[in-house]
């Protein structure tokens, strides 16, 4: 039996994803195909990938690999690095640095895991929550959560579902809370690198410190999700030493084929960050011109970052039951806020895939029906 509530945002994808023909609300910018990644390959990892022997791998990841990610980072060495599943490495992380009775503080909305596995270990978990108008995490609400028992601030920035980003000056002062109070981070950054405007990337939190644990990986603004490929970075060694010691009762090591086509896209970072933001920038465009026509039924804030944000629904229904008619007679999934055990008239909407404006055409004919 298990002692995690069900994951209501998975359950719901499991429903639709692959049988819906639009989908309105997913994470992920539009996934390369394997050729089109191969295309970026070297000749060295071209032949990595020819000769490729499929057995077991190293468990804290290929040393090729995690070369390529220490890079992504200032002042990370591969030893501060190890590959998991974007998912493990979120429940590895909790069950390494919690305990019964500790005091969680996470950005709220969130990632169903980011707080149910620290319930589920019996830590009390309040959440940070942002003001609707506009989605902006207020650092003041954070403090006033903060406990003596406090043991772990969760962050997520940008923020998935409401595509938040924190200013610099606001992410220094959650680091110099943590500080203060003696706590550790984890940083969910899966979304970082998707910025509109490059100007606005935040650190990452294991780069500037050292009590911290960044979450990263391929699925987002790589567009690589069926790779299956991420990694946690922390400064502390004892935490990487438990983190590899747990990842044992887990995967126990990565999928070689996976391996090498991560380390062929982090050597085309540069140009996957690219065709991303060309993506999402072209999207948001048609996203302005479709709410503008429709002001009266939706309200949106434009987020600066990632390729989700949260969008109120005006109409004379539920959300819910909008979601469900909509899915039902014209296709589209939408993914209603309450799979986020989040309340309110919202709904997740994803613009990291090329078929948007489509699938907004097909919206707007649900509209007119």
């Amino acid at each position: 039996m298990l002692s995690v509530k069900p994951f209501k945002l998975e359950r719901y994808f499991a429903q639709y994803e692959f049988t819906a023909e639009y989908m309105l609300s997913s994470s992920d910018a539009e996934p390369l195909t394997k050729a089109e990644l191969l295309a970026y390959a070297s000749d060295g990892h071209r032949a990595l990938w020819d000769d490729l022997w499929l057995g077991y791998t190293e468990s804290q990841g290929h040393p090729l690999l995690l070369e390529a990610v220490a890079a992504l980072y200032e002042g990370i060495t591969p030893g501060d690095a190890i590959e998991v599943v974007p998912e493990e490495g979120i429940f590895i992380a909790m069950h390494a640095l919690l305990s019964a009775g500790d005091h969680v503080v996470v950005t709220y909305p969130a990632y169903q895991s980011l707080y149910q596995i620290a319930e589920s270990l019996g830590c009390a978990v309040s959440h940070w929550l942002p003001d609707p108008d506009g989605w902006r995490f207020d650092v003041s609400d954070l403090a006033a959560l903060l406990r003596p028992e406090t043991r772990l601030i969760v962050i997520n920035f940008p923020h998935n579902p409401t595509g938040a980003l924190l200013s610099r000056d606001a992410f220094s002062a959650v680091i110099a809370l943590a500080r203060r109070h003696g706590c550790l981070l984890f940083s969910d950054e899966m979304y970082r690198w998707s910025e509109h405007d490059p100007a606005d990337r935040l650190p990452a939190a294991c780069e500037v410190y050292e009590d911290a644990v960044s979450l990263s990986g391929l699925s987002k603004t790589f567009a690589l999700p069926g790779l299956r490929t991420g990694w946690l970075v922390t400064r502390r060694s004892d935490l990487m030493s438990r983190f590899v010691e747990f990842k044992d009762y887990t995967t126990i090591c990565g999928s070689a084929p996976g391996e090498i086509l991560a380390l062929i896209a982090l050597s085309a970072k540069d140009q996957l960050i690219a065709r991303t933001l060309t993506l999402v920038r072209d999207n948001l465009t048609a996203l302005a011109d479709f709410f503008g026509r429709h002001a009266g039924l939706f309200a949106w804030h434009p987020p600066r970052a990632g390729t989700v944000t949260l969008v109120e629904f005006r109409g004379p229904t539920s959300i819910d039951a909008f979601a469900d008619k909509l899915v039902t007679e014209k296709g589209v999934m939408l993914v209603p806020a309450s799979q986020f055990d989040y309340e309110g008239p919202y709904f997740r909407l994803g613009f990291g895939r090329r078929n948007l404006p489509d699938a907004l055409a097909r919206l707007e004919e649900f509209l007119e029906s």
